[in-house]
């Protein structure tokens, strides 16, 4: 940690101004001070007050987070108070960047490759953390009962997992917009029949046809998530559905109004789903300390 490091993080009170040190580090890629920005801004002024308010989130807590990418959102619990923080993705340079990330902020966060479908759970993850985070990831897992409920055995008793997504079925659930051409300005696109949809997804590259077509499987929608939350074993404490999200306003750096759509979702999740930007719900872990283990 260089003096200006130093000089931000004592100006903070203890805390770094860590937004700052990314933003003016010289060896930190544009796009990632870009994304790992934005994911941070969303953990510090969305999420974490959130769960404060909501009482689920205290300093000392155990905080994970499942494909955490640069562990921008992570980051931001870490300096709120939390005590262990754990990323984990599959994506091995993003995590580096995350590391470097958090040597430059004196951040201590454990950063590890690992699939939440296929790799086993480490003993000594198992049952030690208080909230779970699974931003943005859900919909691209092949079987989310089966991640949820490996999710579970990293949760203590009675432990919480935040989690949102894009409804499938919303103007741009499919990801289209991957595709950077013509086709991925088309809201609703990606609801045609597989034999249509194809051709455009393979407009783009071999990774972002692969990625169009699983999502285009998976289809995660509202109706479906009461269902998947019971029986990976988990109770909804809570759920916020939006057309407008607050990541907007971080993401593309313009004050969007939020325009939350909770009360229609509740009701009539099948209509909802179609203009429903993200769904987020709190997850309550219900099995015992003997099922984590």
């Amino acid at each position: 940690m260089d003096l200006a490091q130093g000089q931000d993080i004592a100006q903070g009170g203890g805390k770094p101004n860590l937004l700052r040190i990314v933003q003016e580090s010289p060896d930190i890629p544009e796009s990632v001070k870009y994304y790992w920005g934005y994911q941070f801004g969303v953990g510090e002024k969305v999420i974490v007050p959130y769960l404060q308010k909501c009482g689920y989130f205290q300093a000392g807590m155990a905080v994970a987070e499942v494909g955490c990418g640069e562990a921008g959102g992570l980051m931001a619990f870490g300096l709120a108070g939390a005590g262990r923080l754990l990323g984990t993705d599959i994506e091995g340079p993003r995590l580096a960047m995350g590391r470097q990330i958090a040597h430059k902020g004196g951040i201590a966060v454990e950063l590890r490759l690992h699939n939440i479908l296929t790799d086993p759970i480490p003993a000594e993850w198992q049952g030690q953390f208080d909230i779970v985070l699974l931003r943005d990831v859900l919909e691209h897992l092949e079987n989310p009962q089966l991640a949820l409920e490996n999710i579970g055995r990293l949760l203590r008793p009675k432990g919480m997992l935040y989690i949102n997504f894009p409804a499938y079925p919303s103007p741009y659930g499919g990801h289209q917009h991957l595709l950077r051409n013509v086709w991925g300005k088309l809201p609703f696109i990606h609801l045609l029949p597989e034999k249509y949809f194809k051709p455009i997804a393979e407009t783009g590259s071999d990774y972002i046809r692969e990625e169009l077509l699983k999502l285009h499987r998976i289809r995660l929608s509202l109706p479906q998530m009461p269902r998947i939350a019971q029986q990976a074993g988990y109770k909804i404490v809570s759920e916020r559905h939006y057309f407008l999200r607050p990541v907007y306003r971080f993401k593309w750096k313009v004050p969007l109004p939020v325009v939350p759509i909770t009360f229609i979702a509740r009701r009539m999740p099948r209509l909802a789903q179609y203009f429903c930007m993200e769904a987020g719900y709190i997850l309550q872990w219900q099995r015992g300390a003997e099922e984590t283990a």
